[in-house]
């Protein structure tokens, strides 16, 4: 892999792992629970990164997966949707899943690469020009998310994430 997008994708997976760590040990019922006044809750927050995040960017707009395309412009807040029937366990597996598909998106990808799908119906004037771009956008937005859902679990329980030095290997 290229060593620009070695050292994204290392910072991703860090947040990634932020994401599953900050909610380790909560009961489904916590994981279920909506904390804040917006309403979602940590698991809608996890179906969210993986259907709005990592399947999107990485199989849909890198990679132009045509089941995954055709889902971008579907306009719906169902990537925020949690059955009843699924459980936090298979939310969890398809987060690892999705994860799993999109490191190897970005092993065949190159820094300058030009997305090979794009959500015109989404955003008709903007768009991010290259591979190295989309992993920008998403460490960011996944960072953020971590941060969210450090907030929601201090809420929770007081627990908080110290995972030591994020850049230690």
């Amino acid at each position: 892999m290229n060593a620009e997008l070695d050292a994204l994708k290392g910072a991703l997976d860090r947040q990634r792992e932020h994401v599953v760590g900050i909610l380790e040990g909560l009961s489904e019922e916590d994981l279920r629970r909506p904390v804040l006044p917006s309403g979602w809750s940590c698991l809608a927050l996890l179906r969210h990164l993986t259907l709005d995040v990592e399947r999107f960017w990485f199989s849909g707009v890198i990679a132009g997966e045509p089941d995954v395309a055709g889902q971008l412009t579907a306009g719906t807040e169902a990537h925020w949707y949690i059955p009843e029937t699924m459980r936090a366990e298979d939310v969890f597996a398809d987060y690892r899943a999705a994860v799993v598909r999109a490191n190897a998106v970005i092993a065949a990808a190159a820094p300058e690469q030009e997305p090979a799908a794009w959500p015109v119906e989404i955003w008709p004037a903007w768009r991010l020009p290259d591979v190295r771009h989309i992993l920008i956008h998403v460490l960011a937005e996944v960072a953020c998310h971590s941060g969210h859902l450090d907030a929601v679990r201090e809420l929770i329980d007081n627990t908080t994430w110290l995972g030591g030095n994020p850049y230690a290997d």
